[in-house]
């Protein structure tokens, strides 16, 4: 067998195993969200996600200032959206003061989507700091967020 019929056949069983099993994520996703809000949007392995992405941000938008985020206080749950009918994916609103490497403090908001992560594996984390949305991708004031 050629490689990329190799390729394509194991390709073919990764995906089939992956669609196999949603049942699976979905339970142990859902179980996340049940009355932990407030202690989820201190969990470092989100806060991680958004020091890593807003490094990439800095470094690739123009413009920005080269800093980095050091530190996260002051973080509170703002608001929390369950599963339902009208929108099938739970969604935990949260903010922070993000100090900076240059000694500033920026409030930065997050929003952590449940069963979003790659291929519906997973978390997703959406984040805006005050004052670096060069784009506005989350609306003057990083709005979007609140």
């Amino acid at each position: 067998m050629s490689r990329i019929a190799q390729f394509a056949m194991a390709a073919f069983f990764a995906a089939g195993s992956v669609f196999a099993m949603p049942a699976v994520s979905l339970a142990a996703d859902q179980v996340v969200y049940s009355d932990q809000g407030a202690s989820l949007c201190t969990e470092q392995r989100y806060l991680s996600k958004i020091v890593d992405r807003f490094g990439y941000q800095v470094r690739n938008v123009p413009n920005l200032p080269n800093v980095a985020i050091s530190d996260f206080n002051l973080i509170q749950q703002v608001r929390y959206e369950p599963v339902a009918e009208r929108h099938p994916i739970a969604r935990l609103y949260c903010t922070a003061n993000a100090s900076l490497s240059d000694g500033q403090q920026r409030q930065i908001w997050y929003l952590i989507e449940g069963r979003m992560g790659f291929v519906g594996i997973g978390d997703n984390v959406e984040f805006c700091v005050a004052g670096f949305d060069r784009w506005m991708v989350y609306n003057g004031g990083c709005r979007v967020l609140h």
